[in-house]
């Protein structure tokens, strides 16, 4: 088992294979929830998973937020950013300095 896997569509993931991650071709939402507990429970450390299936697996990510592995980390896929990967960014940033640092409106 590798430490650390990415999940989704071939175009966005085939290079992470040439690096050393291990690679996971997965469109459809249900089989990528079936995968992130599969992983989890083989004690990967770090699942990279395309934003659009981010999105549409809020469920089995939502089991794992609170635990330190795996950390679920949303990447954009081969068609761009949807904006799901800087969302949690944020969310992440204002849930540990309590306030929005990164993005506040000056006034």
């Amino acid at each position: 088992m590798a430490d650390i896997s990415i999940i989704g569509d071939r175009d966005s993931v085939l290079l992470a294979k040439a690096v050393g991650l291990q690679v996971f071709d997965e469109t459809e939402p249900e089989k990528a929830d079936r995968l992130i507990h599969k992983l989890a429970r083989e004690g990967c450390k770090i699942i990279y998973i395309t934003e659009p299936l981010y999105a549409a697996c809020g469920e089995a990510i939502s089991k794992y937020k609170s635990e330190t592995f795996p950390a679920i980390i949303p990447i954009p896929d081969s068609h761009g950013s949807t904006g799901v990967a800087m969302a949690q960014i944020k969310a992440n940033v204002e849930k540990a300095i309590g306030a929005d640092i990164l993005f506040a409106e000056e006034k």
